[in-house]
């Protein structure tokens, strides 16, 4: 096949690729050939079928498969040849393809974008500052009030003390649509925090101010998004009895708390709580130092961007900013979402970092092991409950998803092993300091 460059400009390239009539047939020839042996038709037997014949039942079915393999052939003899590595899959027309028939030769356009030559980056050369952070008493203990309170009790209040938000009242309920009772809408003893939020909208605001004894009946319409459609949008009167109003009471820290937590003791909870903050703090600062490095190697490298993947990004960037603004908006069913100047100059910057980092984790040889694409299907699994194993299923069958997985696990394999090489200095700040570091950090 005769290949002939058409464009060279820039990342942009264009050919030519020809195949004449004569190689296409030889090509089907050798096909047919390959086949003959395995190919049974009545009146002959098997493996002897003439050639003229087998051409002429099978041969448009295989000039098809003729012409795709020798343009594939022909693609990635090219690619060997010339070193390009094409951004996005290359795009291949035929020329005159309504008006070609058999017999003629064959005349393909392709042209694609290639990736650019990436620079050399000297990682040992790169300064950082590991922010660390140590759990101190103040943190520890401010941790374990918050425990505290996650775990807490109610105690009675006086008799004839009215309720307010936070406390837990006791109380039986019926609840009536026009007139008539409904299936789950009753209740004996039931212990509804208020303000929890955890009854239909403006339920629980009804009855602050109530004391045990009193007898209130309780207004409210359900949603109309409702999940029983036969109670969704109508209005529902509830009889109440208040039993009983009692007060939060925050637990205690003591060694009680402690194996309520799981852990032996106060000493041994405090002991996995400092550890856990520390941990937290770690990973704060990790992502303090990646975004240094990410900037580092920004200002370090420079070459040309394929436009088509820059044009990608920008066009996605704007549009996950446009529905954080618009989250009423569900879906794309919206107008075009116009691209800035900001969102280019982000995208050009993810681009840059993206084919550097791919290119570091290529020579560095930086792998993502089975083990780990599985723990990551595993995590996402989780977010549908009852369906892990379905989820599991779809990912191992769906390549796209299995690359959006695989891809943060690369790049944080990656960063990790630029940290290695990198020259990384500690210095020791507070939680408030780190925090508001962190807090500056915005979007990549």
């Amino acid at each position: 096949m005769q290949v002939t460059e058409t464009l060279n400009d820039g990342l942009k390239r264009a050919y030519q690729l020809l195949l004449t009539a004569q190689e296409l047939d030889d090509k089907v020839n050798q096909k047919l050939a390959e086949a003959q042996p395995d190919i049974e038709m009545k009146g002959f037997r098997k493996g002897k079928v003439p050639m003229a014949l087998l051409k002429k039942q099978f041969g448009q079915r295989i000039l098809g498969e003729a012409m795709q393999e020798s343009i594939d052939e022909a693609m990635g003899q090219h690619f060997e040849e010339t070193g390009d590595r094409p951004a996005l899959q290359p795009k291949i027309e035929m020329v005159d393809g309504e008006n070609w028939k058999e017999g003629d030769d064959v005349t393909v356009e392709m042209s694609y974008e290639a990736l650019p030559e990436i620079p050399e980056v000297d990682l040992k050369a790169i300064s950082l500052e590991k922010m660390v952070v140590k759990a101190g008493e103040d943190e520890v203990n401010e941790a374990l009030e918050n425990l505290a309170e996650t775990a807490q009790d109610f105690e009675p209040r006086k008799k004839g003390t009215k309720a307010k938000d936070g406390d837990q009242v006791v109380f039986d309920f019926v609840g009536r649509v026009d007139g008539e009772a409904f299936e789950g809408g009753s209740a004996e003893d039931y212990p509804l925090v208020l303000g929890s939020g955890s009854f239909i909208p403006g339920f629980e605001e009804q009855l602050v101010g109530v004391k045990a004894g009193d007898e209130p009946d309780v207004t409210v319409n359900f949603p109309e998004d409702y999940q029983a459609e036969h109670l969704a949008g109508k209005e529902a009167v509830f009889s109440c009895t208040v039993k009983e109003v009692k007060a939060p009471k925050k637990a205690e820290i003591n060694d009680e708390l402690a194996q309520k937590f799981g852990a032996e003791d106060l000493a041994a909870l405090k002991a996995d709580v400092a550890k856990r903050l520390e941990e937290e703090y770690s990973g704060a600062a990790r992502a303090v130092m990646k975004r240094a490095l990410l900037d580092a190697l920004d200002e370090a490298v420079s070459f040309d961007l394929p436009p088509s993947l820059v044009e990608a990004e920008a066009k996605q960037i704007a549009h996950q900013l446009w529905h954080e603004e618009n989250p009423e908006v569900e879906g794309h069913d919206h107008g075009e979402v116009e691209v800035s100047d900001e969102h280019t100059k982000l995208a050009e910057r993810r681009v840059r970092l993206g084919l550097l980092l791919a290119e570091l984790g290529q020579k560095a040889e930086v792998e993502v092991t089975d083990a780990e694409m599985t723990q990551a299907i595993m995590n996402q699994a989780r977010q549908y409950p009852g369906q892990e194993r379905q989820f599991f299923e779809f990912i191992q069958q769906n390549q796209q998803m299995q690359q959006q997985l695989r891809a943060p696990i690369f790049e944080d394999k990656v960063v990790d092993y630029a940290f290695e090489l990198a020259t990384v200095s500690e210095k020791e700040v507070s939680k408030d300091e780190l925090q508001k570091v962190v807090e500056t950090l915005g979007d990549e």
